[in-house]
């Protein structure tokens, strides 16, 4: 019998600002069967499908990423923020509410050889995960799955993506902002 994982993530009123219903994890990762229970969901949902590796978004894709890359037997590519990568990258803009943002890969990790799983804990507009799948692509891999431990859909970001020709895994789903 699986646990319910929705019940293990906390909802925080008002933060970061006024009329945001923040959905934390960390209730959900601090709670080791359900940590362990969202990972091999995850996992189960991609296995035998020909991953070489898993690109987990900074920071909470790290988190559940590396779990499924392990989980499935395949590498892990942190995606991280612009600078915080050493040696030669590729980087990939985004816009942000006000302004734009990047996020880097190492320049040599990826080819056309490989398949890439994406991996995050929330996808709420999508921005990050569709400049994560793009700066993949742009390195010849094949990346047209991610899985999400929550999936926001109010805000649109999983069917973004899926315009995008990315087929969308979520654990849960949690309606609003």
């Amino acid at each position: 019998m699986s646990l319910d994982l929705k019940s293990l993530v906390r909802t925080i009123p008002d933060y970061p600002k006024q009329g945001i219903l923040f959905r934390d994890i960390t209730t959900l990762i601090e709670h080791p069967e359900g940590f362990k229970e969202s990972v091999e969901q995850m996992a189960a949902a991609h296995r035998g499908l020909g991953f070489t590796h898993v690109a987990g978004i900074e920071a909470r894709g790290f988190i559940f990423g590396s779990g499924v890359a392990i989980a499935l037997g395949v590498g892990f590519v942190p995606v991280r923020k612009r600078g915080k990568l050493p040696g030669t990258t590729i980087g990939q803009n985004y816009a942000l509410e006000y302004g734009v943002d990047t996020i880097e890969i190492h320049a040599d990790v990826l080819n056309g050889a490989h398949k890439v799983l994406v991996v995050d804990d929330l996808i709420a507009t999508g921005g990050t995960a569709i400049a994560a799948v793009g700066l993949i692509r742009r390195t010849g891999a094949t990346c047209d799955h991610a899985s999400f431990a929550i999936d926001l859909p109010d805000l649109g970001g999983a069917d973004k993506l899926r315009a995008e020709k990315v087929n969308v895994h979520a654990l849960m789903a949690f309606e609003g902002h």
